[in-house]
């Protein structure tokens, strides 16, 4: 449904590569899906095709382009989850932010074959959770949601920069963002007028993936009608 196209990086003489799937129609807005360590795989993909079914301009950007470019990655093989590991030691989430800020810069203008976007929200998983936490303080983006992002916790102080809404779905049993990392969260956000959080008691990281032994059925539909409903209220 998709193609991939090149937008230019922020600050940088390079460019790097976006999965772009468009509605049919004119874009309600637009909405930058930021994978997991996994790379832009086929479940990132079906994200973004969801997303254009629902009316959507959804936009995924490659975030290993600078050392692993084009890498996609199947969680449930071992050698290419740890091959996923090692790509997120290497990965600088600081040249990550600037680069989902380069997607809203380009949805705005108008991306190669599209109509310019000006509404732009996101939505992340695992690493990808964390770099939606950091385009909601770093970022003027209309709206966030962040999906068992790993490290908010110790991002905390950027909350007071916060200014647009931001929501995060939170596995209560999730293996890489532990109990103490989801208090402090909890302590963090839970007040701020511009989050929201919803726990998922005993599911796991990656329960809302697409496909594949991670997924929880019952859990991912619950958290993804939260999601939609959200974009739906502060995108349109």
């Amino acid at each position: 449904m998709g193609e991939y196209v090149k937008i230019d990086a922020l600050g940088e003489d390079a460019v790097f590569p976006v999965y772009v799937a468009a509605p049919s129609g004119s874009a309600r807005a637009a909405i930058i899906v930021i994978p997991e360590i996994f790379g832009v795989n086929a479940g990132i993909r079906q994200k973004c095709d969801h997303l254009a079914d629902a009316g959507y301009l959804a936009v995924a950007p490659d975030i290993f382009w600078r050392f692993a470019p084009g890498v996609e990655l199947n969680p449930d093989v071992e050698a290419e989850l740890q091959e996923a590991f090692g790509y997120f030691g290497q990965y600088d989430v600081n040249n990550g932010v600037r680069d989902i800020e380069a997607v809203i810069h380009a949805v705005r203008g108008g991306l190669p074959g599209q109509a310019p976007v000006q509404k732009v929200g996101a939505v992340g998983y695992c690493l990808g959770g964390r770099l939606a936490y950091m385009a909601a303080t770093r970022t003027d983006i209309s709206a966030s949601v962040g999906y068992y992002g790993v490290m908010i916790d110790q991002m905390l102080d950027e909350r007071h920069a916060i200014a647009h809404p931001l929501m995060l779905h939170i596995p209560t049993a999730d293996h890489f963002v532990g109990p103490e990392a989801q208090a402090a969260i909890h302590a963090g956000l839970g007040n701020h007028p511009k989050v929201t959080l919803y726990d998922y008691e005993g599911l796991d990281h990656g329960f809302a993936a697409e496909m594949g032994n991670r997924r929880n059925v019952e859990g991912a539909e619950l958290a993804d009608g939260r999601t939609a409903a959200f974009f739906a209220a502060h995108l349109g």
